[in-house]
């Protein structure tokens, strides 16, 4: 009964996971304007379902090999395909202690495509089509793998004598996805209309009400993010994660409305709503190893790392659309290091392998996601020409409307 329980709470923290992915893609094509819609709809359609297909044919055995005895535990298997321990005959129900084997892929597959979503926000209504796709099959297939292995397939940073801890993937997802995400931003340059004469000009989304619902969606589909990492039914921890979970999500939407307003006398709905996401990603590291104090804490303290990272990343000239580097990647950093600062791990060696950790992911996800992004710049460009970003991704990559009953007019 126990293992039953366990199974069917993994499954629907499984679809919650799942009903991300739609609160990411509302989240995008809320914030960037009328004419890319088709063109952000189709890329996180694409991300979700190649991811998949991917996660089955390679990322799996990649991410969770068996490792030798004496293994460094550095890179997985590469065995194509998956298939589930037999016993009898049977599915080998001793595969886990609290779910089977075709539910450990999934929910861990519904993990894999977000840090590929995470770059489509950061490169949104400028990159082409094509090489975003073939990003994100060498990222998503071979990239996120490898770098989950080293922590959670009980790789070297597991190994540590005081192991890096991630509990839900502050760094092991989200930080993944962001530091791929500058990289991209910096190769491709800010879309026509950004920086003028030095000064920083916004660019209005064009749907915010779809917006909400995105980080509403994303924040109900955060419960099975976290929840479902806790990797069992147990009624105290999971409910724990969950408290710790929505009050970090809380304090991040509440403290960056009250910086935002205080800096910039007006009160702005997206910055609050990057607020949220960001004391989400801030708790992911460690919920469930924080009190709900050290939850608000921590969730504030990303909600004001959000407001003054979004500004740096404009004063940089960095243009990112729906600010995924300042959520994922800066409050993704802070989620991690806090693991060392509060809650039941904290100390100062537990800290210092925390930030081991961020230093080797930083590391590898820069040089690999350069090498790909740069290689397909100079081979066959990765930016859509002046014209078609004038006129919109949709018609010149898609030839379709989003609305076609009504039109905006748009600068």
């Amino acid at each position: 009964m126990e293992l039953i329980t366990n199974n069917v709470w993994m499954m629907i923290c499984t679809a919650l996971v799942f009903f991300m992915h739609l609160g990411f893609a509302f989240l995008e094509i809320g914030l960037t304007r009328q004419k890319n819609t088709i063109n952000i709809l189709f890329k996180n359609i694409f991300i979700i379902t190649v991811g998949l297909l991917l996660y089955a044919l390679i990322g799996f055995n990649l991410m969770y090999p068996t490792w030798g005895p004496n293994a460094v535990g550095y890179l997985g298997d590469f065995i194509f395909g998956i298939s589930a321990p037999l016993k009898e005959g049977s599915l080998d129900l001793s595969y886990n202690e609290g779910y089977t084997y075709w539910t450990d892929f999934l929910f861990q597959g519904m993990f894999a495509a977000t840090a590929a979503t995470i770059v489509s926000g950061a490169v949104a209504e400028r990159m082409k089509i094509l090489p975003f796709m073939i990003f994100t099959l060498i990222y998503v297939g071979l990239v996120y793998p490898i770098a989950g292995s080293w922590k959670w397939g009980g790789g070297f940073l597991d190994q540590l004598d005081t192991p890096f801890y991630d509990f839900a993937g502050s760094t092991l997802v989200h930080s993944v996805g962001g530091w791929a995400a500058i990289v991209a931003v910096c190769l491709l340059g800010a879309r026509i209309g950004k920086f003028k004469n030095g000064k920083i000009q916004a660019i209005p989304g064009h749907n915010i009400p779809l917006a909400t619902a995105g980080v509403l969606i994303l924040w109900l589909g955060w419960f099975g993010f976290n929840g479902g990492s806790v990797l069992s039914a147990d009624p105290e921890l999971t409910s724990l994660t969950l408290v710790t979970t929505c009050l970090a999500a809380a304090a991040g939407g509440v403290v960056a409305a009250f910086v935002s307003t205080i800096l910039y006398k007006n009160l702005d709905l997206t910055m609050f709503l990057n607020g949220i996401l960001g004391g989400l990603v801030g708790i992911t590291a460690g919920a469930d190893q924080m009190s709900p104090t050290d939850a608000i804490i921590i969730g504030a303290i990303a909600g004001a790392i959000i407001v003054f990272a979004v500004s740096l990343i404009d004063k940089l000239k960095l243009d990112d659309p729906v600010g995924a580097i300042a959520v994922h990647l800066v409050c993704g950093i802070w989620g991690t290091l806090a693991v060392g600062i509060f809650g039941n791990l904290a100390g100062i060696d537990q800290f210092l392998s925390q930030l081991l950790g961020v230093g080797v992911y930083a590391v590898f996800c820069l040089s690999t996601s350069f090498i790909i992004i740069f290689t397909l710049k100079k081979t066959m460009g990765i930016r859509v020409s002046e014209k078609e970003e004038l006129e919109g991704l949709d018609a010149h990559e898609h030839g379709m409307e989003a609305y076609p009953d009504f039109r905006l007019n748009e600068h």
